[in-house]
């Protein structure tokens, strides 16, 4: 594949609902979509970056920066036999992993196009349909938790997680488990606490949780460790997991028995890919977290989440659940049994919807010749 040019494009999407974490609240998103064009035909992919440093150091304004300046000048001209060589190609550059994803799962949606091949199965994938579950926000009050839970089951997601933070936690649990004993369950912190809170995160213990997701810093391994030696309930480590390195680090000192992948985070399906395999080799199931993304980026998650270990239900739920109107055809939907069919069709399996895609276009910039 030789890579002509690179387009970037930011569209501003409402979500039909907000979404509250220990970060604060969102209402819309700021979407970075990254169309790579090469002699063969072009790819499609999604920046997870968000409105702002909060997450990730990276944010939507640096991803647009360091693709404009620098990484999409690392691939124009340049011919690959395989997306997973334009990772070497970008690895100049340190760190800006969303931003290298991007450009290179894009690369991959081409090469999948280009092969006539389904894009999971480029991947390694072997799953036919994928279970899903749902992540649930903070919001107004506990009734209202109640509620969306309770209209999620419905829709047949077969995981529940619940954001929490100090002060939106152990009673929150507590009001779900009394009304819904057996469902799976999870929450995830976002590294709300420290170890001061110790003591604190053990009693999450009484709750029979699937998992606790990123307790602690973001920046931090061997903090998760002592706590996980504390803990019954397994860690989950999110953030912390930036590439494989981490992840062998983490299984080495028993940080957590839970890893999500989120391809975004840790730069690329080549990584996820090694995370996967690694993860798999020590016995430590894995699953894929989401980022609010569009079609776009939610159907790569689809084809991530085809690989052999990917055994819990991961966050990859209906179009319905966040937009109005979804930029890929058909929009993305679960099954009464809450999973997902994985479509035989080559590259990503969906259409983009390029009218609405440039509806909904506030600025948009191409490096390289087209």
């Amino acid at each position: 594949m030789r890579v002509e040019a690179i387009t970037l494009r930011e569209l501003r999407m409402p979500l039909k609902h907000f979404f509250e974490t220990s970060f604060g609240r969102s209402d819309s998103r700021r979407v970075l979509l990254v169309t790579v064009h090469c002699q063969e035909g072009e790819g499609w992919a999604e920046c997870v970056a968000g409105d702002g440093p909060y997450y990730s150091c990276e944010w939507i304004e640096t991803a647009w920066a360091t693709i404009r300046d620098h990484l999409a000048w690392a691939l124009v001209g340049k011919n690959f036999q395989a997306a997973s060589e334009s990772a070497a190609s970008m690895a100049r550059v340190r760190g800006h992993r969303m931003a290298k994803a991007a450009l290179e799962n894009a690369l991959w949606d081409a090469e999948a196009a280009a092969r006539q091949q389904p894009l999971w199965r480029l991947l390694g994938g072997t799953l036919k349909e994928i279970a899903c579950g749902v992540s649930i926000g903070i919001q107004n009050s506990q009734a209202e938790l109640l509620d969306k839970i309770a209209t999620e089951l419905a829709s047949g997601y077969r995981r529940i997680k619940v954001k929490v933070k100090p002060g939106w936690d152990l009673e929150v649990l507590r009001k779900i488990r009394e009304r819904w004993p057996e469902i799976l369950l999870s929450c995830d912190a976002n590294a709300a606490y420290g170890t001061i809170d110790f003591d604190h995160l053990s009693r999450f213990d009484e709750f029979n949780l699937l998992m606790i997701e990123q307790p602690l810093w973001e920046d931090d391994i061997f903090c998760h460790a002592g706590l996980q030696r504390r803990l019954k309930t397994a860690i989950c480590l999110d953030e912390s997991i930036r590439q494989r390195r981490d992840a062998e680090q983490a299984i080495e000192l028993g940080a957590c028995r839970i890893i999500n992948i989120k391809t975004g985070r840790v730069g690329g399906f080549s990584e996820s890919i090694a995370i996967h395999d690694l993860c798999q080799q020590h016995g430590i199931p894995v699953w894929c977290g989401g980022m609010l993304e569009t079609g776009i980026g939610r159907v790569h998650n689809i084809a991530l989440s085809t690989l052999a270990n990917f055994r819990l239900p991961g966050d990859v739920s209906a179009s319905k659940r966040y937009w109005e109107e979804d930029i890929v055809e058909p929009e993305i939907d679960i099954t009464p049994q809450g999973t997902i069919p994985i479509s035989e069709q080559p590259g990503m399996g969906y259409k983009i919807k390029p009218d609405l895609i440039q509806k909904l276009t506030v600025r948009m910039d191409t490096i390289g010749d087209r």
